[in-house]
């Protein structure tokens, strides 16, 4: 056992850290040395064009060595870090579509971007299945209701990214596509038997457990199965069902620690060690440096005193070393016409996944309108900003006299103070949060659902879904609009009927 122990990896070789800025200052480099981390997690605030990120991934492999790991979360629609890239549809618009060989191109094309950045593992696809419209994290990053479909498009995405040499982490296990509270915030309970999950949520995982080479856990209670931990930090659903009933032997990494369902109520060091315990190969310990650390510090104690086994911990490093090996950090060139041919992909993709409900056609060119529309929607962290005022008029180019009604909170829209004219009214959602009860009295001519698609269930008016609001994604509702585009996608979840 002394021996055994001798030979486990130091405690950094466990952890994903984050850096802040846009370049590997010396401290954040040191730091990363110092501690043997081999994974960082690049988000938004690191990320401004292709010659920077290019630079920041040549120093971080420089830093965390030959078997480095450098992620992000690259999912498409609304999840996108690296927006300069081609931009791929949200998971649901690829449901609408329900085309398998599209989903792998497209999954292939977001792969063969990031490989030209210096990325090799990227955080998608989303295997959660929606199926509660309520669900505010969730919705149109799932593929939709159907865990089949689910599993099936998810599948090929993947078998698309994993071609191309990027490697894939699914989520978020046993499943987050029934909460109506986001784990970002708070702290979801789903109480569900172990046959109900393996019945829906478990389907996509156990589908594609064996092509899998990484999963995300979950920080959601599932009473039935561990009534004081949640999934991230449960003995039973990452060893007992995970690894043990399910036989994965992937990697599995937790969420972000810093997520208030797992930060306020554990801490990152305590968190850090239950999860390790519990099953995981990797904790994404992110925050400040001196939280990253504090994580590190209790990793190591951890090791050191034998509260997580020796044993395990080889295992996990096996798998971590074998990722990374098979998925190695690169910078393949990606040329412009490359570029511009996964550009009109995602294009038509997005395109196909457009959906009319009720009847939805565009007005004529000539006809007078009045758009309603929020000012501007900031990024959640999460998500990236909304289309703001500007971005949503553009769409309306070519139709004379556009009149806007722009209103700082779109769910607080007063229909009352809409005027009473000929303008033919159409709302166009540009924010993520449904309306709410309020939302019965309105009255829109169309209703342009351009994020989450649950929001058709709130207005009776005609719709088109579009599941996201990528720049593709607007031009693809602006050729609608113009006449030009017929919307073909069926929608893979209830969208209908309208509350009364």
């Amino acid at each position: 056992m002394a021996d055994m122990q001798s030979t486990v990896p130091r405690a950094g070789r466990f952890v994903m850290a984050n850096i802040q800025g846009m370049q590997l200052d010396a401290p954040q480099a040191d730091f990363l040395r110092t501690h043997g981390i081999r994974a960082v997690c690049l988000f938004r605030g690191n990320i401004a064009d292709e010659a920077q990120v290019r630079r920041l991934t040549r120093d971080l492999r420089a830093a965390l060595g030959e078997e480095a790991l450098i992620a992000v979360d690259q999912e498409g629609g609304s999840v996108i870090r690296a927006t300069f890239l081609p931009q791929a549809p949200a998971a649901m618009s690829l449901g609408a579509a329900d085309d398998t060989a599209l989903a792998g191109q497209v999954g292939a094309a977001v792969a063969r971007g990031l490989r030209s950045l210096g990325m090799n593992w990227n955080f998608a696809p989303v295997l959660d299945v929606n199926n509660n419209p309520a669900n505010p994290v969730i919705a149109e990053r799932s593929f939709g209701q159907d865990p089949a479909l689910v599993a099936r498009l998810a599948g090929a995405w993947m078998q698309g990214a994993l071609r191309e040499g990027v490697a894939c982490c699914v989520k978020h296990f046993p499943g987050h596509g029934d909460t109506h509270v986001d784990s970002h915030h708070a702290l979801p309970v789903v109480d569900k038997s172990l046959d109900e999950l393996r019945a829906l949520e478990l389907v996509p995982f156990a589908a594609l457990r064996d092509r899998s080479p990484a999963i995300m856990t979950a920080h959601i209670v599932y009473p039935q199965l561990d009534s004081g931990h949640p999934a991230t930090l449960s003995a039973r659903v990452l060893g007992g069902l995970l690894r043990g009933q399910m036989a994965y032997d992937g990697v599995v990494i937790t969420d972000s620690l810093v997520m208030k369902a797992i930060h306020e109520r554990y801490g990152h060091d305590r968190a850090a060690v239950l999860a390790l315990q519990a099953g995981a190969d990797m904790v994404m310990a992110l925050g400040s440096r001196q939280e990253q650390a504090a994580a590190v510090a209790a990793l190591q104690q951890a090791i050191d005193d034998g509260r997580v086994p020796a044993a395990g911990l080889l295992r996990s490093a096996g798998r971590l070393d074998a990722l990374a090996r098979r998925y190695p950090v690169q910078w393949h060139p990606y040329d412009a016409a490359e570029r511009a041919a996964d550009a009109a992909l995602m294009l038509q993709a997005w395109s196909r996944g457009l959906v009319a409900l009720d009847g939805a056609r565009a007005p004529a060119a000539d006809t007078p309108l009045r758009v309603i529309t929020q000012r501007a929607v900031p990024s959640d962290g999460v998500s990236e900003a909304g289309p703001s005022e500007a971005e949503v008029l553009a769409m309306f180019r070519g139709f004379a006299g556009v009149q806007c009604l722009a209103v700082d909170e779109l769910a607080a829209l007063d229909w009352a103070a809409v005027p009473r004219d000929s303008r033919f009214n159409v709302l166009v959602s540009n924010d993520h949060v449904r309306y709410g009860p309020r939302a019965r009295a309105w009255r829109p001519d169309l209703h342009l659902v351009l994020w989450n698609p649950f929001q058709a269930l709130d207005v009776r008016a005609p719709a088109l879904v579009s599941w996201g609001y990528a720049q593709p994604a607007l031009e693809a509702v602006q050729q609608w609009l113009a006449g030009r585009l017929v919307a073909t996608g069926v929608a893979p979840v209830p969208l209908r009927p309208v509350i009364a």
